[in-house]
């Protein structure tokens, strides 16, 4: 060997035989194995620990007395033995076979020659794991093969000097990270990388760069700090920590080694593979439709999928491009529009048209007074689908609009679906529940519908406002008027506690068609002695919820909500438009049109002079003093919200001078989710997933992805499309997200792919659905489709075949 190895002693469970023989020869002859066989065989799991003979000798003895230790630990089945080395010879091809992983400590100038490299190859290809520790990762340079096994190379530009710092961990299921808090602070040496390697491999854990000072060769939002994946035949597990000798006696940091051990050494089973992008299939599910027909799709608005794994899925109202609209309000026809429910049934593969409502809703493009997005809005299948067959549908029928006024109604209607035909029976409709909104003007009609697990029906409703009266910021100018209803003042609406617009509401629908409401709505109806709060009401203050999700083992809604139009903040006016997701865990007031974001207020106006700025809002005792209230002046107060964003950043936020009141100047905000980015923007809020392990399906989205809740936006530039961790505890009372991680390359954004996002929900099957609008507005093109992505990553590894498994 031309020199003695450097052994530490380290029998984690007994004595370990010195390495001058081949690493098989451990003196127990339950040790020995064929060298036929699969690595990691023996009665007795063994661990190789190699550093360069260089290595720091402080860190490295730490490092090694830290695995000697976690060998020992736990029941007799995930303990191993442990041998130590800095000698390259041990990589030889019999002996190495006898290791169930191997380790790299510090490697820099431990060069192993081709014949050594070609061993460590042939392990890992015989099904052998991996573990490279903080500077492993610059170990045999030259290789691309290594380079693949480690999964990125250390960039230039990093912090050279331990700094504390904030760890995200996004994987709360592989053996590694579970039970690790979701945001583990604690100090190292932070390597920056080369390449990012997101999506090559599966990142268990990323550091946030916001915590610390990452250097010249920052990564942004997205840096990777522990991952692993299944490589060439075998397992490897990189962690970018441990760069000190502290490291190694910190108790959560053992237990992030010890869980990428058992995985890696085959004693436990565990996904790498849930955020590789090549994992996913993404399949567009329609056609495009025949010419001037609706066969396939209408102008995409919402779906929902049944227990059998049917897709239900509406069109709101516009036609395909070029079609004729009506926008003369003296003409009877003005706005008819087809609201169309289409059926898809994985079975057969088969799409049909199942329903066409006339609606109101269908006046193509332009201002606010000429377009509307009133229609066929939401779609809910009762809890008790299969047994009743019962829809409920959202909408707003064409011939409930009164052309003089310029009212009409919006309405949530129960319809039956006849299996026999594949057709929504139009003459079975009960009406649950109806109200007015003002149809002069554009905007905000919202349209997301779902139920709890008490059977309760989430209605989210538009402000029915437009925000062009008040140059972007909140919608609060009353003046614009027509027909004495105010259209540009959301105080009448969403800031009323008497009308159902700018809502969510919460009702339990009754079999006769009627319904009662909850306990802990956020009104009686008896406030003031009645007349002035609507008991339906759940939550208030929300502009235009156009999807509402209810997580069904929480019953907490998940939302979000379109912010108005103003590009940048305003020291006169208040915060730019705010882009909005909200857990809702109780009923309350979210703060439209007084404040946005974390409590950020907007500046009031009243008659008689609308353009004169008057005093901040108080989100804490917000008042209605709008001439067009009909409610209750003082209402609840805010609850901040969880995430906002803007076109300067995701979730802004200022300094605040005594009252509270932030400055709202430009350089002076802080981005709190800089992942985030608006511009062009429209909140698309998501399920949470929640995984089923009893589900025979092999196109699940695997365990990682369980509690995570799917953020979006309507457009796919650099705008969100993310999963995100909540931390339970705070996510009700405004907390922000603890991890995101970034979905475009798995429901595939840019051309080619699902560029407007519209809708997207689980199936029973665990594969998900998602609409994409198109490339119009206010009608639909080639491209508005249903599409499905699907996980096709297999099962958890090692496989349960694998003889290392104990």
């Amino acid at each position: 060997m031309g020199r003695k190895p450097y052994v530490f002693a380290l029998a984690a469970t007994l004595s370990i035989a010195l390495l001058g023989v081949s690493p098989a020869a451990s003196g127990n002859e339950e040790g020995t194995r064929d060298p036929a066989g699969p690595p990691g065989v023996a009665a007795d799991a063994q661990v190789l620990v190699f550093h360069a003979a260089d290595a720091p000798a402080e860190r490295t003895e730490a490092a090694v007395e830290a695995v000697q230790a976690i060998g020992a630990e736990g029941p007799a089945e995930e303990q191993f033995d442990v041998q130590a080395t800095d000698d390259p010879a041990v990589f030889d091809g019999e002996g190495l076979l006898a290791f169930n992983a191997v380790v790299f400590l510090a490697a820099d100038g431990a060069v192993l020659d081709d014949g050594q490299e070609a061993a460590l190859q042939t392990y890992v290809r015989a099904g052998g794991g991996f573990l490279g520790v903080h500077d492993a990762a610059l170990a045999q340079p030259e290789s691309s093969w290594f380079t693949g096994l480690i999964g990125s190379r250390p960039g230039d530009g990093g912090p050279g000097e331990a700094q504390d710092a904030v760890v995200e961990v996004g994987d709360q299921v592989h053996p590694a990270t579970a039970g690790l808090p979701l945001e583990w602070e604690r100090s190292d040496v932070w390597l920056n990388w080369d390449e990012n390697p997101s999506g090559e491999v599966h990142t268990v854990a990323r550091v946030r760069e916001s915590t610390y000072d990452p250097g010249a060769g920052a990564l942004g939002w997205d840096h990777p700090i522990s991952w692993c994946r299944d490589y060439d035949g075998g397992r490897s597990f990189y962690t970018g920590m441990g760069g000190t000798t502290e490291s190694f006696a910190e108790d959560a940091f053992r237990a992030h080694l010890r869980g990428a051990l058992l995985w890696t050494g085959g004693l436990t089973r565990a996904d790498c593979q849930a955020t590789i992008t090549d994992n996913y299939v993404a399949e567009r599910i329609t056609e495009p439709n025949q010419p001037e027909q609706l066969d396939q799709i209408g102008e995409p608005h919402g779906l929902d999928i049944a227990d059998d794994g049917r897709v239900f899925y509406i069109g709101r109202a516009g036609e395909w491009s070029g079609a004729e609209v009506v926008t003369d309000w003296e003409d009877p026809a003005i706005g008819l529009g087809q609201g169309t429910l289409h059926v898809y049934d994985p079975a057969t593969e088969e799409v049909s048209l199942a329903a066409n409502l006339e609606v109101f809703g269908n006046k193509g493009g332009g201002d606010e007074l000429t377009k509307t997005e009133e229609g066929l809005l939401g779609i809910a299948l009762d809890p008790d689908f299969a047994e009743n067959q019962w829809i409920y549908l959202y909408w707003m029928p064409h011939d409930t609009i009164d052309r003089e006024d310029r009212i009409g109604e919006r309405r949530v209607s129960r319809f039956t679906f006849d299996e026999t035909s594949g057709e929504l029976d139009l003459a079975s409709e009960v009406g649950v529940l109806s109200w007015e909104a003002q149809i002069h003007s554009c905007c905000h009609a919202g349209g997301g519908l779902d139920f709890d697990s008490d059977g309760n029906l989430y209605i989210a409703t538009g402000d029915n406002n437009s925000s062009g009266f008040s140059d972007g910021y909140s919608g609060n100018n009353p003046e614009p008027a027509y027909a004495g209803v105010s259209f540009a003042d959301a105080r009448r609406t969403s800031g009323n506690t008497n009308n159902l617009n700018g809502k969510i509401l919460r009702i339990h629908p009754e079999a006769d068609g009627s319904y009662t409401i909850p306990e802990g709505n956020l009104f009686t109806g008896d406030e003031e002695g009645g007349g002035k709060t609507r008991a339906e009401i759940y939550v208030m203050g929300v502009r235009n919820p156009t999807r509402v999700a209810v997580d069904p083992a929480t019953d907490w809604l998940y939302t979000g909500w379109v912010g108005p139009d103003a590009g940048s903040p305003s020291t006169t006016w208040g915060p730019a438009k705010y882009d909005t997701f909200a857990v809702i865990t109780e009923a309350g007031n979210r703060g439209w049109p007084y404040c946005m974001g974390n409590n950020q207020p907007y500046r009031d106006r009243n008659l008689p002079d609308p353009s004169l700025p008057l005093d901040w809002y108080d989100c804490d005792n917000p008042v209605n003093e709008s001439p067009h209230n009909d409610g209750l002046v003082e209402l609840p107060p805010v609850t901040a919200n969880n995430i906002w964003y803007s076109p300067q950043g995701g979730a802004p936020d200022y300094p605040r001078d005594e009252n509270g009141v932030p400055s709202y100047e430009a350089g002076d905000e802080t981005f709190l989710l800089p992942w985030l980015t608006g511009g062009g923007q429209a909140t698309m809020s998501g399920p949470l997933y929640r995984y089923d392990a009893s589900t025979a399906s092999d196109v699940a989205w695997p365990a990682y992805w369980e509690g995570k809740w799917f953020v979006g936006d309507h457009y796919d530039a650099d705008q969100p499309r993310h999963a995100v961790v909540m931390d339970p505890d705070k996510a009700g009372s405004g907390g922000l997200p603890v991890h995101a991680e970034d979905l475009d390359q798995i429901i595939p954004a840019g051309e080619g792919g699902i560029r407007n996002l519209m809708d997207w929900k689980f199936a029973p099957d665990g594969s998900l659905y998602v609409l994409d609008y198109g490339r119009g507005f206010f009608n639909l093109t080639d491209e508005s489709a249903l599409w499905r992505i699907t996980y096709q990553g297999g099962q958890a590894t090692p496989s349960p075949e694998q003889p290392a498994i104990r």
